[in-house]
């Protein structure tokens, strides 16, 4: 039995899921941030912790923010991209530069 044909999206429709795409993911970055901000409030407010735990907790969450900048630099070329195909042509993204 064939398979229907799956319709091809227009390019405002790719254009659209893409800027989606990115704002679906910075919304997931924002909650981690968020609950990395949580995790170092219940640890700050404990009333016996020590060192060590504080230092622990202080590198986990700084490689998350680590690992959180290099996802917002790949989802800042991703927005360029995009970018570039909705502006008006021609507009600074199509000049070439000197």
């Amino acid at each position: 039995m064939p398979k229907p044909p799956i319709p091809k999206p227009s390019r405002t429709d790719v254009v659209n899921n893409l800027i989606d795409s990115i704002a679906q993911e910075e919304n997931a970055l924002a909650d981690i941030l968020s609950a990395e901000s949580e995790k170092i409030k219940k640890v700050v407010n404990c009333d016996f912790v020590d060192t060590d735990t504080l230092l622990c907790v202080n590198k986990s969450v700084q490689l998350t923010i680590d690992a959180i900048t290099r996802l917002e630099v790949l989802l800042a070329t991703k927005l360029d991209s995009v970018s570039c195909e909705i502006c008006p042509k021609p507009c600074k993204c199509h000049k070439k530069e000197d």
